[in-house]
């Protein structure tokens, strides 16, 4: 028995084949073999089309079809791109391209509305201001796109995209309706008081359902059109930072995941709902919440990390060496980069700046001393310190990372900064072999009962390496970071 897991990146659809008695990934395929488009019709604006996925999806499941018959799945999973906007007619078609994630253009409606519905109250039940979540990227479709916005039947999610796809069903999870701002944490229901701040109706939010359960099955048209028996459970979904702590079975308050790719994101679990008073920080209910037995993840993200590596890898190293050669030649500079400094948000607003735009910068460049293998380990330290800025705002709700969890890979591929990272922060840094797709694989399981518990979906999860703190960079990496803290204060005062 097979279960198929599918991860709606905003690069690539990853597809995963997982084997649920062994617990191993017998096949997979990730599409494009270039990275998907990404269309940016004004500054701080990012669109796709939700066709896009699904083709990627679909050539995927395909690929691997010609090897492993697609009539051995016996469940599928979901994980994706988090936050985005798809807006659909009452034939299901997308009405216009998805608003993703790393959108900024409804930052200040977000703002207005965390002033009408007012401040206290809106962190108290939604535990997060309204900033740019999907339900506020709705809004600014409402006010700049009316005659589109009347059109509207309902709006999902790209994993409810998909699933509905899949099934013909519309639907959310609970979890989701929390990453669109759209849960009330303190009421334990729907967040109605923000649908009703921005003038959504109440009809074109999906019912929500769990993460870890089925909820739809596929029909007789992905039979015909994949191979899939028609009433396959879609038993697992998830947005993709709550999938990989999933994937890494990080569940439990205290426990803390990692992921470095296009931006960088720590996820820790508490027991208890908190909020950040600035919103530098975000709450989401997790995979296993349950009103009996709460879970909840503090999110934070930093749009400008692996973006900016790959950034430098284009424009600096003028993609003449790969990512690997990058790493090695960044480790002929010392820590701390003799004084040069990276500033990596360059992608978008940054939530953990209280949604300032500040850009990427350079700082500290001496032309006699400095050499590419500055610029290399520059970026990646940078990409840490911003890490470690927003770990200490995670401390101060109550999260003590010992220990965070990370798949290898993206940036966890780079022992520099695997060590930068671990000496920073103090934390010890394990990693395991997992990705998202085959988090979602082994979570379609849970779902349908493939696995009986928590315990057997996780017994073949393997840890590949441990990287300590190292004492004899500790010094210079603390200096490094008091300079670029400061750097990035007098950006944040322009």
């Amino acid at each position: 028995m097979k279960t198929l897991g599918i991860d709606i990146g905003s690069s690539s659809v990853k597809v995963s084949l997982l084997d649920i008695g062994t617990g191993a990934c017998v096949a997979s395929s990730t599409n494009p073999a270039q990275e998907m488009r990404i269309d940016a019709p004004q500054s701080g604006w990012a669109e796709q089309d939700p066709e896009m996925w699904w083709h990627y999806a679909t050539e995927g499941i395909r690929k691997i079809a010609a090897e492993h018959p697609m009539n051995d799945v016996r469940a599928i999973g979901i994980t994706y791109q988090m936050h985005g906007l798809v807006c659909v007619d009452k034939s299901g078609r997308p009405l216009r391209k998805a608003i993703i994630w790393c959108d900024s253009r409804a930052v200040e409606i977000g703002a207005e509305a965390l002033e009408r519905i007012g401040r206290d109250f809106c962190l108290e039940h939604a535990l997060n201001s309204p900033g740019n979540f999907t339900a506020s990227k709705l809004a600014w479709v409402k006010r700049n796109e009316p005659e589109l916005f009347d059109r509207i039947d309902r709006f999902m999610l790209p994993g409810d995209y998909l699933a509905y796809r899949l099934s013909g069903e519309i639907s959310t999870t609970v979890s989701g309706l929390s990453e669109q701002i759209l849960w009330d944490f303190k009421e334990e229901r729907r967040a109605d008081f923000v649908a009703d701040c921005y003038g959504i109706p109440h009809r074109m939010i999906p019912d929500a359902g769990v993460s870890i359960g089925i909820g739809a099955r596929t029909n007789a048209a992905t039979e015909t059109l994949l191979g899939i028996p028609a009433g396959t459970p879609i038993s697992y979904r998830a947005g993709d930072q709550p999938n990989n702590a999933f994937s890494l079975n990080v569940m439990e308050a205290g426990e803390i995941a990692a992921t470095g790719g296009t931006s960088g994101v720590v996820y820790g679990v508490v027991d208890t709902p908190k909020a950040d008073p600035k919103s530098r920080v975000n709450t989401f209910v997790h995979v296993n919440h349950t009103a009996a037995d709460p879970r909840y993840g503090i999110l934070l993200c930093i749009n400008g990390t692996g973006i900016l590596n790959s950034w430098v890898r284009r424009h600096i190293a003028q993609e003449k060496i790969s990512y690997a050669e990058m790493n090695e030649l960044a480790e002929q500079a010392p820590a701390g980069c003799d004084g040069v400094l990276m500033l990596p948000f360059g992608n978008g607003a940054e939530r953990m700046l209280e949604n300032r735009c500040t850009g990427a910068s350079v700082e500290g460049i001496d032309l006699n001393r400095h050499t590419t293998a500055h610029l290399l380990r520059a970026a990646q330290e940078g990409i840490a310190y911003s890490f470690r800025y927003g770990i200490d705002i995670m401390r101060t709700l109550g999260l003590r990372p010992d220990v965070i969890r990370a798949g290898r890979a993206n940036l966890f591929l780079s022992p520099l900064f695997r060590r930068t990272l671990a000496t920073l922060t103090g934390a010890r840094i394990e990693l395991f072999d997992t990705d998202g797709a085959l988090g979602a694989a082994r979570g379609a399981a849970l779902g349908a009962g493939l696995y009986r518990s928590r315990d057997e979906a996780f017994a073949s999860l393997r840890k590949l390496e441990v990287i300590e703190p190292e004492a004899a960079d500790r010094d210079a990496l603390e200096a490094a970071y008091e300079r670029w803290k400061k750097a990035l204060e007098e950006h944040l005062q322009r």
